[in-house]
């Protein structure tokens, strides 16, 4: 067993490394950039080392410097985590020439599996199935519309050496296919340094179910599949092991068929084979492989009773597979939520922003590299934690899961919670019929929120007051009649007008709108209506209120009235990013729905469209520059009556 590591990455997957190799007795060596210098897994590792500046690029992308960090300390392997580096095998040379070992598969086993099109063709020798679909190294626009029309619509443009949805766009019908061409390949350039893409037909009821597999560079093993299907953007939002409707044939084939994959290419280390489903047929079909661990790991943790890491460590260091395939069983049935910071009502663009408060649900595991006060940068991937759950059928672990979405508190940046309980409640999932187009079908269903209730309103105003608190002995001692206070907030962006009746130091009545909530302190804390209250937090000028939904209010300076909102006139920054194309002049003219500009932030493409008719009035800014969050990018001219 190795005596010290090196963790080649950051967030939540560097923390999870150190956990493990701390229960093997392994020290830990972290790296990190200037804008994660106080981040927790630089904080629990035993050492930490400075790679450079935020930008990847300048970061941790710098093999050289990650291993001139290894040997430096002492460390004896690096473990990639995911991302990164962790499928260059062009790095895993370097690791492996500098007298090191990488805590992952073969360098050869990576190219093997590394473009998308090659892996396929490799399939197709080792009899997996694969997806109809063109794979070739003709890479022309119009060679590539007339594949796609051939194979015939809907197709989907992957990437060849994508991964994380990026560089995948899903294609309806001709009309749309050259725009959808040049986006995906303008994301991949970016994301891979690689703008070729492969076209293949679009699953129209597709479940994406893949199967961990485990070898040790001769044989394999197999620990069951996880269902990934209910995705965003082409991007997993909640997995679950085992998948739902699998039958006991089809999860020995699609297993048989995995671990045929990863001895075709001497497999060693945790790797995940990806399939394709057709939710009625149940016919399968080779995606990709990922050759790392997967995000989505701790759900197979949950049912196998496995250490991933652990065995990673161990295959790493020399030792044999831990368990033969007859060792391994599935116990109950687990789920795992990915917890972001992203604004869901306005499209599920990344956020920013300082974690005021942060706290988990009691028994679920949270996988996470932040704590409360940390900041969530535009620089790298938005995530704040993974909810894991695991109960003894797939009702009992949703139920969990739905409680660990209501329990988790989050302030200070917006964020994907209330997302994602809808989805633990909705009626179709909870039922298994799950496929990756749940979300897109029932969008609008699962991003609608409740009004915020007087109750939650009427508790802010409190909070706002300095009322919520327990009395001071001669708090309303009056001899007159209680008079009204009114105070002002802003309730998501709405000013809302709340007057609040002190009878005593533990009596309110407080009035929103035409409703009146009468507010009592007990012994147990305030109670609204009856109602005990929920869980709030002040940071700020700003009140979060746990509720269902959670409430954000700010309290109004009332020497501050700003400037006047942004209309449709006027194409705002949605957060900070590169501005990565200017796709207008002033004085052209434009339709409701125009490519305007594309912005590039924490990894994603946002193609930014016109609200509406008109004719460019002022362009803001310029391609290649760094945009901060609501920065005038264009304007258009003021509509005439």
């Amino acid at each position: 067993m190795f005596g010290k590591i090196l963790i080649a990455n950051r967030g939540e997957i560097a923390c999870r490394v150190i956990r493990t190799a701390r229960a093997l007795g392994v020290k830990t060596v972290a790296v990190y950039s200037d804008a994660d210098a106080k981040a927790m897994h630089v904080a629990m590792a035993d050492e930490a080392v400075r790679l450079g500046p935020a930008p990847v690029a300048d970061s941790y992308l710098r093999g050289d410097q990650i291993i001139e960090a290894a040997l430096k300390t002492g460390a004896q392997g690096i473990h990639p985590g995911y991302g990164f580096l962790s499928e260059n095998p062009d790095f895993v040379e370097a690791v492996e020439k500098a007298g090191l070992t990488f805590i992952g598969p073969s360098a050869t086993s990576i190219r093997a599996m590394g473009l998308k099109d090659a892996a396929k063709a490799l399939m197709e020798k080792a009899n997996v199935p694969v997806v109809p679909g063109y794979h070739g190294a003709d890479q022309s626009p119009d060679f590539l519309a007339q594949q796609a029309a051939e194979i015939g619509y809907p197709v989907l443009i992957k990437a060849v050496a994508g991964g994380g949805g990026k560089g995948m766009r899903r294609v309806d019908d001709a009309a749309h296919f050259a725009e959808a061409l040049a986006s995906a390949q303008a994301e991949a350039r970016t994301a891979f340094g690689n703008a070729d893409v492969l076209i293949e037909k679009y699953i129209l009821s597709p479940r994406h179910i893949e199967v961990q597999v485990f070898g040790d560079g001769t044989s394999a093993v197999h620990l069951f599949e996880r269902d990934c299907s209910l995705q965003r953007r082409h991007q997993k939002v909640i997995e679950e092991a085992p998948a739902p409707g699998m039958t006991p044939d089809l999860r020995d084939r699609m297993g048989a068929a995995a671990v045929k994959a990863a001895e075709a290419i001497n497999y060693s280390g945790a790797g995940t084979v990806e399939f394709i489903v057709d939710g009625t047929t149940m016919d399968f079909w080779f995606m990709e492989m990922n050759t790392r661990l997967q995000v989505e790991h701790p759900v197979t943790e949950a049912i196998t009773g496995v250490d991933l890491v652990e065995w990673q460590l161990r295959v790493a260091s020399g030792e044999p597979l831990p368990m033969s395939q007859s060792d391994l069983t599935i116990t109950g049935h687990a789920f795992e939520a990915r917890l972001y910071a992203e604004d869901v009502p306005a499209g599920f663009l990344p956020a920013t922003g300082r974690i005021a408060h942060l706290q988990f649900a009691d028994d679920v595991r949270a996988d996470s590299g932040v704590r409360a006060g940390d900041t969530i940068t535009p620089w790298y991937d938005p995530m704040i934690a993974k909810l894991i759950v695991h109960g003894p059928d797939r009702d009992t672990a949703l139920r969990q899961l739905a409680r660990a979405c209501a329990e988790t508190e989050v302030a200070g940046t917006v964020t994907n919670l209330g997302f994602l309980g809808a989805l633990a409640r909705h009626d179709g999932f909870a039922a298994g019929k799950v496929d990756t187009g749940l979300i897109e079908r029932d969008l609008d269903a699962l991003t609608n929120c409740a009004a915020p209730a007087a109750e939650t309103i009427a508790l802010s105003a409190l909070i706002a007051m300095g009322l919520d608190g327990n009395p001071a002995p001669q708090t309303g001692f009056t001899l007159w009649a209680p008079v009204p206070q009114t105070i002002t907030l802003s309730v998501e962006g709405d000013e809302v007008a709340v007057k609040v009746t002190a009878f005593s130091g533990d009596r309110f009545d407080v009035a929103v709108g035409d409703i009146t909530v009468a507010v009592r302190r007990s012994s147990g804390g305030l109670r609204l209506n009856d109602q005990a209250a929920p869980n709030y937090i002040k940071h700020g000028d700003r009140i979060t209120i746990f509720a269902d939904p959670v409430l954000e209010v700010t309290i109004p300076d009332p020497l501050d009235r700003g400037s006047a909102e942004a209309t449709s006139d006027a194409i705002l920054s949605p957060m900070p990013g590169l501005l990565r194309a200017m796709e207008v002049t002033a004085g052209q003219m434009v339709k409701a729905g125009d490519r305007l500009a594309v912005l590039e932030a924490m990894k994603m493409e946002h193609i930014l469209r016109a609200p509406r008719d008109g004719v460019i009035a002022t362009v803001g800014a310029t391609a290649g520059s760094q945009v901060e969050a609501g920065a005038l990018l264009i304007a258009l001219e003021e509509e005439v009556a």
